[in-house]
């Protein structure tokens, strides 16, 4: 890696799920555990489509799909049925921490490189799976998809985070994996970094440049403003 070259953007915002854990192959292990515990019927075509949506839009998901067994729910219903189901469970996060996580973490901070970090998720979740890999302390802002109506692929996310940065897209980049995390990065004016997820079969096209793993985005941020000023 060549450290003389400056990182070329002020920010680095960053999706949690797939990106920085490899937490969504694990989750739809589990709900098709549950799925399959409770008699439904759930294509993986439906269960791929869930990836990086809202906890609000996986539960409207949930509530339609447990009525199909009439059990009739609302989301807050819906959810509770769920954790109840899976209390006795446990994620063991920091196995799922993708390869060389904090140190691309501690890298980019080296260079001046603020880190924000804006997941769908809970945020008792975001804080609790920080914890266990040992990287919270890297990021200056966390935001949830629930302070919001609604999550990716809406931008507000991004937007909320920037305005708490104080910076304006073209100076920040994103780091996405799920189409609804590229959408929301691509409308709120970053340039999206794609993490490659192959397992779902959805399309990362729309990101502006797909990279192997979270380490590569150094190299391929420099290379991608270089290959922009160039042109």
């Amino acid at each position: 890696m060549d450290q003389s070259m400056p990182f070329p953007f002020d920010a680095v915002i960053i999706d949690m799920d797939g990106v920085l854990v490899d937490t969504e192959f694990a989750f739809m292990l589990e709900e098709r555990s549950f799925f399959d515990a409770h008699g439904i019927e759930v294509s993986d075509e439906e269960l791929f489509a869930t990836v990086g949506c809202s906890q609000q839009d996986f539960l409207s998901d949930l509530v339609r799909w447990l009525a199909s067994v009439d059990i009739e729910l609302d989301r807050e219903g819906a959810l509770d049925f769920y954790n109840n189901w899976a209390s006795d469970l446990t994620v063991d996060y920091a196995s799922l921490r993708n390869p060389r996580v904090p140190e691309v973490l501690q890298e980019l901070t080296n260079r001046g490189v603020r880190l924000a970090l804006a997941s769908s998720s809970p945020m008792d979740n975001i804080r609790h799976v920080l914890t266990a890999c040992e990287i919270g302390d890297y990021f200056e802002v966390v935001v949830s998809g629930e302070q919001f109506a609604q999550s990716k692929p809406d931008p507000e996310i991004y937007l909320h985070t920037l305005d708490l940065l104080g910076l304006p897209a073209s100076r920040c980049c994103c780091i996405e994996d799920s189409v609804p995390g590229i959408t929301a990065g691509q409308a709120a004016g970053l340039t999206v970094f794609a993490k490659r997820e192959e397992r779902f079969g959805f399309s990362q096209d729309d990101a502006d440049v797909i990279i192997d793993q979270v380490f590569d985005l150094i190299c391929a941020a420099t290379a991608y403003r270089t290959g922009i000023e160039r042109g």
